[in-house]
């Protein structure tokens, strides 16, 4: 697919025009080579990396910025950069007179350039180092503020530039996470049509096959990848550009985050707030789609009840409290405003009972995803190993209250209340 072409407009039968405003995407060896041409008309050019990142693309697009006045904000490889509101602070300040900012690197350098981008109104370009995850050409930026992980609406870069030379040297894990994040779109989209039936959601089957024909286009791509073969990362890096600009013709994430996504972000939040480890975004995400396909066997199997579950409120925000601790009162609040807890859905669930339980039979098998997950070596023990059954039974308990969107967290929540998802 030419994804330049599809950047200009798709008059859509949902009634909408998609559009998304990047103005270049190279996604191919040596793509550097295309910045001289592209930062005609700019001279200030900040540029935006970690140690990491800077030593795997710096040198190589400095190369095409000759005679540019370049300023840069270099973070530290270590710690582990947090999209927060220091990293935003130290970003802005550097922001004086620029008129461009390049991003190197991949999902937390992006995302923190989105935002500044946004808030300055200073174009940015990313020089993507990794074939991680889905955000190079979604128009949210994903960021850590007052604790809570927080997707901002913010603009879509005006040019990615993908060097496939470095995406196929990049760590291991990355190249992972880039698939995992994808294979996670099983059940982001599954969520989606729930959303859809449960509360009326807007949905588009354009943008749901968009999304739905770069997962298989990768599906088959695990061996490939772990050779790090140069077509395979192509296919991939384009496959994620693909799916954000799914997202921008969206408007929203719906396309490519649901559950799995929910339960990813429980764990680097609790994580941060806890100061214990957590596993690469995208690498969670597929980990924790084995759990959403767990979650959708079970209430697939069982009859709706006659009535919700309905936690008591005291115990509710005491449990909340001990498992987010210092964020709990952001979750509480959030929870509260959208009214969610006071939403009555069982009579929604039964009248479209059948239609549910049909949706939920479209997504792989609890099996069938640990199969994936064998193919790109990746084993569950790890994902146990990170955070023991416990956590994993509190994330999908209280994943959902991080978000404002409906997932099959709440469906079950409403069904089977705090019971264990693998009982």
């Amino acid at each position: 697919m030419d994804i330049n072409k599809l950047l200009s407009g798709v008059d859509c039968a949902c009634g909408n025009m998609h559009r998304c405003d990047i103005k270049y995407v190279f996604v191919e060896r040596d793509a550097m080579k295309h910045l001289t041409e592209m930062c005609d008309g700019y001279e200030n050019i900040l540029i935006v990396a970690d140690e990491n990142t800077y030593g795997v693309g710096g040198e190589k697009t400095e190369r095409y910025l000759v005679g540019k006045n370049l300023n840069r904000v270099i973070f530290p490889a270590s710690p582990l950069l947090i999209p927060n509101e220091l990293a935003i602070d130290t970003a802005i300040k550097k922001t004086s007179g620029v008129d461009l900012i390049i991003g190197i690197g991949s999902g937390v350098i992006q995302d923190l350039c989105k935002y500044v981008s946004h808030t300055t109104k200073i174009p940015y370009y990313i020089v993507a180092t990794a074939p991680s995850m889905d955000g190079y050409a979604s128009s949210g930026a994903a960021m850590i503020t007052d604790g809570m992980k927080v997707t901002y609406s913010a603009k879509v870069p005006s040019a990615i530039i993908a060097d496939t030379g470095i995406l196929k040297d990049a760590p291991m894990d990355m190249i992972k996470a880039g698939y995992g994040d994808i294979i996670g779109k099983y059940s982001a989209l599954n969520d989606w049509k729930l959303g859809a039936v449960v509360n009326g959601e807007y949905f588009c089957d354009y943008i749901y096959d968009l999304t739905y024909d770069m997962l298989l286009k990768v599906l088959p791509l695990a061996e490939k990848l772990l050779e790090r073969d140069e077509d395979s990362i192509k296919t991939l890096m384009e496959a994620l550009i693909l799916v954000g600009v799914a997202m921008s013709f969206a408007g929203n994430s719906r396309p490519a985050s649901g559950s799995e996504h929910h339960l990813s972000h429980y764990f680097e939040i609790t994580g941060i707030v806890d100061g214990t480890e957590y596993l690469p975004h995208g690498i969670d995400v597929v980990y924790s789609t084995a759990v959403t396909s767990k979650i959708r066997e079970k209430i697939k199997s069982a009859a709706f009840p006659k009535e919700q579950f309905v936690m008591n409120e005291d115990e509710r925000k005491r449990e909340i409290s001990r498992v987010y601790k210092s964020v709990a009162d952001g979750c509480i609040a959030l929870q509260e405003k959208l009214g969610t807890y006071r939403d009555n859905r069982l009579a929604r669930y039964i009248v479209n009972e059948e239609k549910i339980k049909n949706i939920l039979s479209e997504a792989p098998t609890h099996d069938e995803i640990i199969a994936i997950l064998g193919k790109i070596e990746l084993d569950p023990k790890e994902f146990y190993n990170t955070y023991s059954e416990e956590k994993i039974r509190d994330a999908v308990r209280y994943a959902k209250d991080l978000k404002d969107r409906y997932t099959v967290l709440w469906m079950y929540y409403d069904v089977f209340g705090i019971e264990d998802f693998d009982k």
